[in-house]
């Protein structure tokens, strides 16, 4: 391993990929989702226009090409420099490209597509998306399940938010501020969370941002930027977006602070991403939301999101949110798998920094010799690997349990079968 290559190459990414910045680049011009709802309202069912003012990032494309081509992707840590500096470069040429079809080409290439199947498997995101969609159908109109009360301010969040991440940041500090132009209800850095002004939370909402947003997206960017020898593990490439909420995701079950409002969303956001491809326009995406029973306002904010590329129809869409599915699977499949294969370490390793499943195990000699440094903050549900091992294992057991052979009054005549056979 050439060290002093690595520690060039190193610092010229960070240097080029510092002004690549994919959602602050695409986010609306404040105000647009409310003219939309007004004239919703107001029956000008119009789609809204978007003028996005694009950064010119062709130097920091040509420079980061220059900078992979000069990899050597046969050495595991030059492969990580390589696809980190491929992965800005793509998402700078995304942004450039906003309004067109390169637009979702290169968002596919990042972020990957919905409807792509699994080669080991035989369902793709859509197809899961519809199944827990179909699931929670059912349950949703059930009297015994009830609405989370929604009645806590952005100012009682942040404040409550704020005691939290010092709690459990104990060696940096990390901000909360209130943002009134933000669709997402929180989005989370190493410095810094951003709560949406207009939201109001309920006490769900409360666990899963603070689980999702800052012990997992906080916690391993500031776990990279600890990386002495490596600092491109603090910059949260794009490629590494899939594995990273896909974490977040799995943390909100593993705290049981998933509900089934928020496992809706996620699903529904595939269905939305998959119709969006296919032609449908915000219109189109907007009322769908609304059918599946969000409000206008939620509604029309989960659209935005799926076209934030800068372009309303036509097939011009941002894939990014298709993912979180497409990671939960993927990342509770690999720590399974860890566990069955007697590798725990690369769970650990896992909140290092900004790294997907495949960095981990390429990785993971370099963490065994020191070269590489463990996570500082790692949250509760993955820091203590006895329970989580425990958890996995059985949750690998279940797995071959058939449900579809199955049926509740089979309890009953179990019951009967027992005591004919004299047990």
């Amino acid at each position: 391993m050439d060290e002093s290559k690595i520690r060039d190459l190193d610092s010229a990414i960070v240097s080029a990929a510092k002004k690549i910045k994919v959602l602050s680049a695409l986010s609306w011009p404040l105000g647009t989702e409310e003219k939309f709802l007004e004239d919703w309202r107001a029956g000008r069912r119009t789609l809204p226009v978007i003028n996005l003012n694009l950064p010119d990032l062709t130097t920091n494309v040509q420079t980061l090409i220059g900078l992979a081509e000069t990899c050597d992707r046969n050495d595991p840590v030059e492969k990580f420099l390589y696809e980190t500096a491929s992965s800005y470069a793509d998402a700078a040429r995304m942004i450039m490209a906003a309004g067109t079809p390169e637009f979702t080409k290169l968002s596919s290439r990042i972020y990957g597509r919905p409807d792509s199947v699994y080669k080991t498997q035989s369902f793709s995101a859509v197809e899961s998306a519809r199944f827990f969609l179909e699931l929670t159908d059912s349950l949703l109109g059930n009297a015994a399940i009830h609405k989370p009360i929604v009645d806590i301010t952005a100012e009682d969040f942040a404040s409550w938010m704020k005691s939290e991440v010092d709690e459990f940041f104990v060696h940096d500090t990390v901000e909360v501020m209130i943002d009134q132009a933000m669709s997402a209800k929180a989005l989370a850095s190493s410095a810094r969370i951003r709560v949406r002004g207009s939201a109001l939370f309920s006490q769900l909402d409360k666990d899963q941002l603070l689980f999702h947003e800052a012990f997992v997206h906080s916690a391993t960017q500031l776990n990279g930027k600890k990386q002495r020898n490596l600092q491109c593990l603090g910059l949260g490439a794009p490629r590494t977006t899939r594995t990273q909420e896909g974490i977040a995701v799995m943390a909100e079950l593993f705290t049981n602070s998933m509900d089934i409002a928020r496992l809706r969303r996620i699903a529904l956001r595939v269905i939305a991403i998959q119709m969006a491809l296919e032609g449908a326009n915000f219109i189109d995406v907007f009322q769908f939301f609304v059918k599946e029973g969000q409000t206008e306002e939620e509604s029309v904010r989960s659209t935005q999101r799926v076209f934030r590329g800068g372009a309303v129809k036509d097939g011009i869409v941002f894939t990014k949110d298709a993912m979180y599915l497409q990671g939960l699977l993927e990342v509770h499949t690999f720590f399974r798998l860890a566990i069955k294969e007697c590798r725990p370490e690369l769970i650990r390793n896992a909140f290092s920094g900004r790294l997907t499943l495949a960095d981990t195990l390429r990785l993971a000699p370099l963490f065994e010799s020191g070269w590489l440094i463990g996570p500082t903050y790692v949250p509760l549900w993955a820091n203590d690997l006895q329970r989580l091992s425990a958890s996995l294992a059985y949750s690998a057991f279940i797995a071959n349990i058939r449900l579809d052979k199955l049926y509740l009054n089979r309890a009953i005549e179990f019951e009967e079968e027992l005591k004919m056979q004299g047990v």
